[in-house]
This record gives C-alpha cells, sequence and structure tokens, in this order.
C-alpha cells in the first residue's frame, strides 16, 4: 500500500481519530510522490469538519519534514483547562492567557528553538499528568511500565489505555488498507 499523507495519519493516529485521545503527534516527510503543505491543509480541511484541528507544529530545516498535531480542540480545552496541567506549564514557562492558540504557539516555538525536547509535551498529548513529572524529574529513568509513554504512576491504567490504543491502531490500519475512506473512519468531536 501506498504511504500518503492520509495513510501516516491513520498509522500514527487512529486513536485520536476514534474519540479515544485528545491528540497525537507525528512527523510526515513530503516527497516527489508526497506533497508537502499543500496535502496538509488539504487534510486540515478535511479533518476540520469533523471537529478535529491539524496544525504544522514544526518544519525542519535540514530535511523539510514535519511535526504535525492532531487534535480534538474540545478536549484539549478541558486539558488546559485543569489547574494542575495549568499550573504545571505556567512553571514550564507558558503564558497561559494567550488561549490554546498561543499556548501551541509556544509549543512550537519550544520545538523549533530549544536545544532538548519540550517533554511537557506529553500534557498536549493528553498523558497523565504524573507521567509527565515523572519522565522529567527521572530523566526518563525510574518508570513502572512502558507502552505509549513511560509510566510513573498508575500502571494498571496506563495498561488499559495502551492496550486500547493498540486495539484501535489495529483496526483503523486494517479498515484503511480495505480502501475505507479516511472521511468514514474519523469520529466527529
Amino acid at each position: 500500500m501506498k504511504r500518503t499523507l492520509e495513510t501516516l495519519l491513520v498509522e500514527q493516529c487512529a486513536p485520536t481519530l476514534a474519540g479515544v485521545k485528545p491528540a497525537s503527534l507525528f512527523r510526515y516527510q513530503p516527497g516527489e510522490e508526497r506533497p508537502g503543505k499543500e496535502a496538509v491543509d488539504g487534510l486540515r480541511k478535511d479533518l476540520a469538519t469533523s471537529g478535529l484541528t491539524l496544525r504544522i507544529l514544526r518544519v525542519c530545516g535540514q530535511t523539510g519534514a514535519y511535526m504535525l498535531y492532531l487534535y480534538r480542540a474540545q478536549w484539549l480545552h478541558q486539558i488546559l483547562a485543569d489547574s494542575s496541567n495549568q499550573a504545571f506549564l505556567q512553571k514550564q514557562g507558558y503564558r497561559l492567557e494567550c488561549g490554546i492558540d498561543g499556548i501551541l504557539r509556544q509549543l512550537s516555538d519550544r520545538l523549533c528553538m530549544e536545544r532538548e525536547y519540550p517533554h511537557e509535551i506529553g500534557v498536549f498529548l493528553g498523558y497523565p499528568l504524573e507521567d509527565v513529572v515523572g519522565f522529567i524529574e527521572n530523566r526518563g529513568r525510574n518508570y513502572v511500565c512502558c507502552g505509549y509513554w513511560k509510566v510513573y504512576g498508575d500502571p494498571a491504567a496506563a495498561l488499559k489505555r495502551f492496550e486500547c490504543y493498540r486495539r484501535c491502531m489495529a483496526d483503523y490500519k486494517e479498515r484503511i488498507r480495505k480502501g475505507i475512506p479516511l472521511a468514514r473512519l474519523v469520529v466527529a468531536a
């Protein structure tokens, strides 16, 4: 199967497309057979009708690869409205008065300008705050289990979510392989 932007989106973001995860992040490398920004813009418009937002967080100056962020705006708003998440992000230097767009611009700037990866991105992906903080404090070591992220809090809850994501990804990959169009795979927000 030809790997298009749509198939890559399904492979990397199935739980977000299905409505079981608030957001996903993935890398897209345009090429001769893969258009760049125009393909992203077209897909962005298609997804917006279902309440999903596709945003370019970063474009690599060397390779031209895109770091794309797919999210459910209402769910992200709830995450960013949580007082614990707000306190954490403010401690990380985020200005929250800018609203979601402004906060995502700050995240984009951090992806582009900082030498170290901004690990607070886990909050934007819907990871439990205790796992995000645990990862930062332990520098990625001493976790209790590992799957879609490193877990420092409740391993039973995390393993349950990992299994849900795994099943969702397998199901969506099979559906796209069978030729089901992306529009029929997206669960509206």
